[in-house]
């Protein structure tokens, strides 16, 4: 068993899927305090962050499991979660058409392991076509998400190639962590 730190249900999914027992509940932690534009060290202080606060309030009883997710473009911009519809209309369109690396950090602490993980998947998009990516801005299905989209919805019928697990992608390396809690 183990203490899913998140309140993603797309982690959630990813554990259930590879058929790990959990509690699923998030600490509060601000990512608005990050300041740095390298996407690798925001998701890995965003989530060793979580971790440190899920520590504090949960304690080390059942083992922790944090992480988080961002997409950084090809010229290594952040593209975080989307303000209103104008910035979603914004990051999508920089996908569109490009390649994007959807970056995923793990931190897994119990009593007496710690393991953390910075993993990385790569997405080819053809270009979007734009009444499909004005009927997709117009559900609000972009809202909460990294970059504007996941991977396996409004975005997947536009992907040329990819270069990495899809669950990295998903916003949990699976297959990183099951050698390290004994799967």
């Amino acid at each position: 068993m183990i203490h899913l730190a998140s309140n993603s249900s797309t982690r959630a999914l990813l554990l259930k899927k590879f058929g790990i027992d959990f509690i699923q509940k998030s600490p509060y932690y601000d990512e608005e305090q990050i300041t740095t534009t390298i996407a690798k060290d925001f998701v890995y202080k965003a989530s060793k962050g979580k971790l440190e606060s899920a520590i504090d309030e949960f304690g080390l009883d059942i083992p922790l499991l944090c992480a988080d997710t961002v997409i950084s473009s090809q010229d290594g911009t952040i593209l975080r979660k989307a303000k209103n519809i104008d910035d979603a209309r914004r990051i999508l369109k920089i996908q569109s058409g490009s390649t994007i690396s959807i970056i995923s950090s793990l931190h897994y602490r119990s009593k007496s392991l710690a393991f953390s993980d910075i993993s990385a998947t790569n997405y080819h998009f053809d270009k979007f076509e734009e009444n499909d990516l004005e009927e997709y801005l117009q559900s609000g299905l972009w809202r909460d998400k990294a970059g504007g989209c996941m991977v396996e919805g409004f975005c997947k019928k536009y992907i040329k190639s990819v270069d990495g697990y899809e669950s990295t992608a998903m916003g949990l390396q699976v297959e990183v962590l099951l050698p390290w809690i004994g799967r």
